[in-house]
């Protein structure tokens, strides 16, 4: 499956030639245009730079096994999230949920036709009450939602998963036999893997805080993920994380990124930042990791994030942008020569985030 990839993306003769040519190479993706004048000064990575959508949120932009197409939630008129696909037909985006309810955290199946994502239809045809913030900056942890499985040529679609609680954010392995999601079906936000229909779950994390967000190396024997950290006191102690879930919701405002084995063994702590360290992927080779972090904006709301890139050990952590702004969901193409994130930058409205796609060197 591995090296399958690696030959349909198409790109790896780009890897010879990139030390050579500075000339912007032919996007793997339909784009709406090349924005070099939107790379920062200190974003060494970007050779060049492109943007992929347009209007609204724009987030969780991740790649088909073959490289050639992007699933993505978006967010645009008051609409809350709908799952579309990009690379279909040109620069269009295609929706592909049913518009009911609300939905988040969609992947690629191995074949490149189906995508899961989760979704709360089955329970609400129209959005979800937004969280009360009363209690501070929080996320609503929907027990609503499942997991679903589409079809793109037919629309058919498929529930995974049928259990209380709330099971997102679910990702497949690149060897094409697993899935990791989290889930609260053991009273807590954790890790769980199953095979491709549903099948065989195991529970893989079993600490207190929120477990998530995971994305499997890619030989598949890991899994990197943001788990809680915990303060001896304030709104960051375990008592009131335990009670901020029994509501159905969490406070993201620390966060740590972790790597373990695929069973959930050699559970290993990478960054201790402060702040809140998420959205990470692993680098071509396992050996290093991209995520977002907030860590270095020493302002109370802490609302500055970018991309910072760590070796698996903690070691060697570099600064990969440096917009003033939102930087964060990057997802390194199958071959490793273009990287997908999404970020505020050259918005036309305030609180605008798209997707771009970036040439890495």
């Amino acid at each position: 499956m591995k090296s399958t990839c690696l030959a349909l993306c198409g790109c790896l003769a780009a890897l010879a030639s990139c030390a050579t040519t500075p000339s912007a190479l032919p996007t793997p993706l339909p784009t709406l245009a090349q924005r070099d004048e939107l790379i920062q000064p200190g974003e060494e990575h970007f050779a060049h730079l492109w943007q992929l959508t347009r209007r609204g949120n724009n987030a969780e932009g991740y790649w088909s096994f073959d490289g050639s197409k992007l699933v993505l939630q978006r967010e645009v008129d008051g609409a809350c999230d709908r799952i579309f696909v990009l690379g279909e037909s040109g620069p269009e985006l295609r929706q592909i949920s049913s518009g009911k309810g609300v939905t988040t955290c969609s992947y690629f199946m191995p074949d490149n036709k189906e995508v899961i994502y989760a979704s709360t239809q089955a329970s609400q045809s129209g959005c979800p009450t937004r969280p009360d913030m009363s209690e501070g900056y929080v996320w609503a942890i929907h027990p609503e939602y499942e997991l679903y499985v589409q079809d793109l040529a037919s629309g058919a679609e498929r529930q995974l998963t049928n259990m209380p609680g709330y099971d997102a954010e679910a990702t497949v392995s690149p060897m094409g036999d697993r899935i990791v999601f989290t889930s609260t079906r053991s009273g807590d936000l954790e890790l769980w893997t199953c095979a491709l229909d549903g099948s065989d779950a195991k529970q893989v994390t079993n600490e207190l805080g929120y477990d998530g967000g995971a994305f499997f190396s890619h030989d598949g024997q890991r899994l990197v993920f943001r788990a809680t950290k915990f303060t001896e006191s304030g709104m960051g102690t375990r008592e009131r994380y335990v009670d901020l879930l029994a509501k159905n919701k969490i406070r993201p405002q620390l966060l740590d990124i972790y790597t373990c084995d695929v069973d959930g063994s050699h559970r290993r702590k990478v960054t201790d930042l402060g702040g809140a360290s998420w959205a990470p992927y692993f680098f071509p080779g396992d050996r290093r990791i991209i995520f977002s972090t907030n860590h270095h904006d020493r302002r109370e709301k802490q609302v500055e994030f970018d991309l910072f890139a760590v070796n698996d050990d903690g070691t060697e952590l570099e600064q990969v942008t440096t917009y003033v702004g939102f930087d964060s969901f990057a997802m390194f193409s199958p071959c490793g020569r273009w990287l997908v994130f999404a970020s505020n930058r050259g918005g036309t409205e305030a609180g605008e985030t798209n997707l771009f796609l970036a040439q890495w060197q």
